[in-house]
């Protein structure tokens, strides 16, 4: 494209990977947030993605800072999604979640709340409910970025059921969990979970274009 005389390229992304490595955690492992950083940073002018997978890094452009960078959140599909029956009560299952959790409250003007997570091995979690948390009898919306084994939602669900809440659906960004982790899902108390279509997946039901083509309106003027 380059060499085709193109001057403005833009990666359209709507899940950038390796963004979940952001700190080194043993001897040996890669950082690849920032490797795949430099990768993108060469051939690209901006970059657009939606909901990137950050713990520890404040923003998108702090992993790519020789770029334009755009990443669109989800929070507003969930709303609607999440709405359809009345406000329930949002929780995310760990303090990582809480920013998309409080957003997507926000437009529902609707209460959340942030479980306590303790990682005891990588597949391994504990969660508990905040001392004062007012479950019982609620529905319960659960939201996060990612689903991949499904341990981190099943292991919420499975905190809410005990606390009473009276159903617990999920919504997730991007969904990579497979079938096993679906029947743990639902052995969990999940009702349904529904993800947006930035990769396949059977739960796809929250659908991106509209949401890819406005940030890209620029770029697709005639």
């Amino acid at each position: 494209l380059r060499r085709g005389g193109a001057d403005w390229i833009v990666l359209v992304a709507p899940y950038l990977p390796y963004l979940r490595q952001d700190r080194v955690f043993a001897p040996g492992q890669p950082l690849s947030r920032d490797v795949v950083g430099r990768l993108l940073a060469a051939p690209f002018d901006r970059i657009v993605t939606v909901q990137p997978h950050l713990h520890r890094t404040a923003s998108l452009a702090q992993a790519y800072p020789a770029l334009e960078v755009t990443a669109l959140s989800v929070a507003e599909f969930f709303a609607r999604a999440a709405g359809v029956g009345g406000a329930p009560l949002v929780v995310g299952p760990d303090s990582e979640s809480e920013p998309l959790a409080a957003a997507v409250a926000a437009h529902l003007d609707a209460p959340f709340l942030v479980l306590s997570k303790v990682r005891e091995g990588d597949r391994d979690v504990a969660l508990t409910l905040p001392a004062a948390a007012a479950v019982d009898g609620r529905r319960v919306v659960l939201v996060d970025d990612i689903c991949a084994s499904g341990g981190t939602l099943a292991t919420a669900a499975e905190a809410l059921r005990r606390g009473g809440a009276r159903s617990v659906d999920a919504l997730v960004a991007h969904a990579f969990y497979d079938d096993a982790a679906a029947a743990r899902l639902r052995h969990a108390g999940v009702r349904r979970l529904i993800s947006t279509d930035s990769c396949r997946h059977p739960s796809n039901g929250l659908f991106l274009a509209g949401l890819l083509a406005s940030a890209l309106r620029e770029e697709l003027q005639p």
